[in-house]
């Protein structure tokens, strides 16, 4: 019956983003129990485009990268797949209308990981981000809001501005990662060999902007989805205040953490936030 058959691919995708990010996997249990497992189905389907381009150094990544393509689109068109991951994505993608577009940015900006390594203007910078970033906050946002268009055009700006502070994040702590490993280098018109406390902030402050842009959304989600949301937010935005207090030349030589602790004492002062109506 294909109903097993997608039964172990959802749990797949759940494993995939336990296995992955226990950050992520934390806040996606803190959504309700109705929506959960779609969240999951996206992110096994980022995460494995995500460590094609990343990791798997040993391997002709393009070719990797073009089956993985040639099976998304069988996928979506078809209704099935037996890679579990794009069998679980394409069941998603299909009961909340995610739009193409948003599937296709996202593999654009998962090609150019292929070969581009500096992203020198801020045009290259924002197309990338769109990409890698707020697609995924727009592909959350239609499960979020149960595929209703008109709530989901009234947040899509606060999804996308929400993407971007967590990617933004992302690369600020992975720096040492990121150009040492794949000999990447995101931040525009940035010498991270030479990074300064001047040019950090500046790219801090660039992120906070986003977080305020991204919060103002949050408080308009379904509750279905808004502790989920609000607590992914918080663990962001302690991490950010971390990096910020961090000196620059430690960020470029270690990856900052937040300690499990205080993940779960997040967790707690979101969940009385959330209790007091206070998002």
């Amino acid at each position: 019956m294909k109903s097993i058959f997608d039964k172990v691919s959802f749990e797949c995708s759940k494993t995939v983003t336990e296995s992955y990010s226990t950050s992520f996997a934390l806040a996606t249990k803190m959504l309700a129990p109705s929506i959960r497992k779609d969240i999951y189905n996206i992110y096994g389907f980022v995460r494995f485009a995500d460590e094609i381009v990343d990791t798997f150094h040993d391997y002709d990544k393009e070719t990797l990268f073009n089956a993985f393509q040639r099976d998304l689109e069988d996928s979506l068109v078809n209704k099935i797949s037996l890679n579990p991951i794009l069998n679980a994505f394409q069941h998603t993608y299909h009961r909340y209308g995610i739009p193409r577009h948003l599937v296709d940015s996202f593999m654009k900006s998962m090609r150019m990981d292929l070969d581009k390594q500096v992203y020198a203007t801020h045009a290259e910078f924002k197309e990338y981000i769109y990409g890698s970033a707020d697609v995924v906050g727009l592909m959350c946002l239609r499960v979020f809001v149960n595929g209703v268009d008109e709530r989901y055009e009234a947040l899509k700006d606060s999804a996308m501005a929400l993407g971007s502070a967590f990617q933004k994040v992302n690369f600020l702590r992975d720096l040492k990662a990121d150009y040492e490993d794949l000999n990447r280098s995101y931040f525009p018109n940035t010498n991270l060999l030479q990074l300064d406390e001047a040019s950090k902030q500046r790219i801090v402050e660039e992120i906070r902007e986003d977080f305020k842009k991204g919060y103002e959304g949050i408080a308009k989600l379904p509750n279905e989805a808004k502790f989920g949301v609000y607590t992914a937010y918080k663990y962001y935005y302690q991490l950010l205040r971390k990096l910020q207090k961090t000196p620059s030349l430690e960020i470029k030589n270690a990856r900052i953490r937040v300690p499990n602790y205080q993940k779960f004492g997040l967790l707690a002062t979101s969940y009385v936030n959330y209790k007091l109506n206070l998002v």
